[in-house]
């Protein structure tokens, strides 16, 4: 009952917004009482928090085994990461809209729970483009903050625009992100 009540609130929260969606019209949505909803939830910003820990866990962990694949340079690794941010939103793309648009109304003591954790995403995007630097793939002036919050603000705000059913797949979309970022977009002399 706790994943139903997740997946029709995140459906809600994607349609009509956080702020206008009450919890009688999640319980009248999935056809339970108010006393359902609590049994499961202290408050509709407790049921928020979760949807939102439920999808950053899932990416720093995603994140992580792409990092720890010993097998794969770090343009691969780029690659996959910068995949499995796409593949993310495509997969969950209402959880994915909901947890960019609605973060704004999680209180301080839940904000102080996701932002170190939104920074960890980055902090891992740091962490391979130093590596690269280290082993010679990628250039050694490149100022990483500035290159890691680019591919994130580009690979992020693909769940405004992206369409599964579009003309190009998620994997190709990476592909070209990746290309613009090791290559740019200058013809070459």
């Amino acid at each position: 009952m706790k994943h139903k009540l997740t997946l029709k609130s995140i459906e809600l929260f994607e349609k009509k917004g956080f702020s206008e969606t009450s919890i009688q019209d999640i319980v009248d949505a999935v056809g339970v009482t108010k006393g359902t909803f609590y049994y499961y939830f202290k408050s509709k910003e407790a049921l928020l928090m979760d949807i939102h820990s439920s999808y950053i866990d899932s990416m720093i962990q995603q994140q992580k085994e792409i990092l720890e694949d010993g097998s794969k340079n770090c343009r691969t690794k780029l690659y996959d990461m910068v995949y499995m941010l796409i593949h993310n939103i495509e997969l969950e793309g209402k959880s994915a809209r909901v947890f960019f648009r609605e973060i704004k109304n999680l209180n301080e003591g839940n904000l102080s729970e996701i932002l170190p954790k939104r920074d960890q995403i980055r902090f891992h995007f740091e962490d391979l483009l130093k590596q690269g630097v280290e082993n010679g793939e990628f250039r050694n002036n490149l100022n990483i903050g500035i290159v890691t919050f680019g591919i994130l603000g580009m690979s992020n705000w693909t769940y405004q625009w992206y369409q599964p059913d579009g003309p190009l797949p998620d994997k190709e979309v990476a592909r070209i992100f990746v290309d613009m970022v090791l290559n740019g977009i200058e013809e070459s002399n």
